[in-house]
């Protein structure tokens, strides 16, 4: 954890000066032991200064200490998985895990070059250092996650934890509704197909010919948002990952050739190929969508027309006609059902839906089904898609009858966090905790904010 934490800390510099006005008498020091393990003040500065960022909100010394605790949460959560020998967390999966997180960084920072610069290291050097790091981390959770599969909560509970809320003061929901689709994308014309090729073979003669590099073009003409400003770099993927279009070209191109021009979902591409090991590779691309305001959107609704015409003569199921022909993935496996993206809630906020659903949900009954109609999708894609309303639940004040599964989650997630502070303090009572140096100050001044073992002398 404590270099894992200085990487992080040196992808936001500048921020922990700017907090903490003590920098310029105290660089580092030790400021708690948990066991054997050591936990220095830049591992709490890192860790925080994350927080602090994404929530941006000011410092303080009680924030500080609320981020030592985590740490030493998880030191105390890994020394118990240490102990108990049911436990195991193998190589591949610690490395599993280690190269989605660095590929993680590499996409904030630019590439691997850039991390490899920012850190001095090669990427071979910081896997290794950081490889004990990333098994501690997975230990401390598998460990928290067995005591969490646990933790169960009662409809009695339930309606106990709702009640204490005074009525007037729960919270009103807007008009909910759940929705199911099948959704077809119009395919494009042949002039706005043979438009992107044309720009991407230009594009690859620039390359070849060495006018220009392939990172200078990407970030000047690629619309990939997710790797264009990164001269089109993606590090190690595997192509199990990739759509089978992009896969098949990725894993037969030689390394270091520039590909021609070939069509996926997304669009025109050309890529180079840096580096293959077994089935990661790490390339850079560039992509040059089909314009779909020339798509022809006859084909589509004529489709989609079929499907519903199924669906209602023969009774054929809803989900079932999704997973076999509606062309959105994500939803199409669901049988259709469409969940928020960030949060997985079926129940969707209608006000917040994009007009065009709007539009066609208005037209609905609860368990009718819409003609075709065009959509922005989730995604921000333009599809056309045929609608069910699953369900419809007007805006209301929070109740138990209307509301409980979200309430039941609520109540759970509460009883989760105060059994799971109990427990915490409890293993910490068997693991020799002391605090030095800021910390102890610190717990000395907010003394009820810490809690150490009695198996250790402050």
């Amino acid at each position: 954890m404590r270099r894992f934490l200085t990487i992080l800390l040196l992808l936001v510099p500048g921020l922990l000066r700017a907090q903490s006005p003590a920098d310029d008498r105290v660089l580092d020091e030790i400021v708690a032991v948990v066991g054997n393990e050591l936990i220095l003040r830049s591992e709490v500065d890192a860790f925080l200064a994350g927080y602090l960022q994404q929530q941006r909100i000011p410092y303080s010394d009680e924030l500080w200490l609320e981020a030592l605790n985590q740490l030493i949460d998880q030191k105390v959560l890994a020394e118990h998985a240490r102990r108990d020998t049911t436990i195991q967390i193998s190589d591949d999966r610690v490395e599993q895990a280690l190269q989605e997180r660095l590929n993680q960084l590499m996409q904030q920072v630019g590439g691997q070059t850039r991390l490899e610069e920012i850190y001095g290291k090669t990427l071979t050097q910081l896997k290794a250092e950081l490889r004990e790091d990333f098994r501690e981390q997975m230990l401390a959770e598998t460990f928290r996650n067995r005591k969490l599969q646990q933790i169960r909560i009662t409809p009695s509970e339930v309606r106990a934890w709702f009640e204490q809320f005074p009525t007037d003061s729960l919270p009103t929901l807007p008009d909910l509704v759940r929705l199911s689709h099948i959704v077809r994308y119009p395919r494009p014309s042949e002039k706005a197909r043979q438009e992107a090729f044309e720009i991407a073979s230009a594009i690859r003669d620039s390359i070849v010919s060495g006018r220009s590099s392939f990172e200078d073009m990407a970030r000047r003409f690629s619309e990939d948002p997710g790797s264009a400003a990164a001269g089109g770099h993606i590090p190690d993927t595997r192509l199990a990952d990739l759509v089978p279009e992009f896969a098949a070209v990725a894993a037969r191109i030689p390394i270091g050739e520039i590909s021609q021009p070939f069509e996926t979902p997304f669009g025109v591409h050309i890529l180079r190929v840096n580096r293959r090991q077994g089935d990661l590779i790490d390339f850079n691309h560039i992509l040059i969508r089909i314009d779909e305001s020339q798509a022809d959107p006859s084909e589509a609704i004529a489709y989609l027309e079929a499907v519903r015409d199924s669906i209602l003569q023969y009774n054929i199921p809803f989900g079932l006609m999704a997973r076999r022909h509606s062309e959105e993935e994500a939803t199409a496996a669901q049988g259709g059902r469409v969940v928020d993206p960030r949060t997985g809630e079926r129940d969707l906020v209608l006000s917040a839906l994009d007009p065009t659903w709007q539009r066609t949900i208005d037209t609905l009954e609860v368990g009718e089904i819409s003609h075709p109609a065009e959509a922005v999708l989730l995604d921000g894609r333009r599809a056309y898609h045929i609608v069910r309303l699953d369900r419809f639940v007007p805006s209301h004040r929070v109740s138990l009858e209307t509301d409980y599964a979200r309430i039941e989650q609520l109540a759970l997630q509460e009883k989760r966090q105060r059994v799971l502070r109990q427990w915490l303090n409890e293993l910490r009572q068997s693991v020799v905790i002391r605090l030095a140096g800021k910390a102890r100050e610190l717990a000395e001044r907010y003394p009820d904010k810490i809690v150490t073992s009695t198996l250790a002398q402050r």
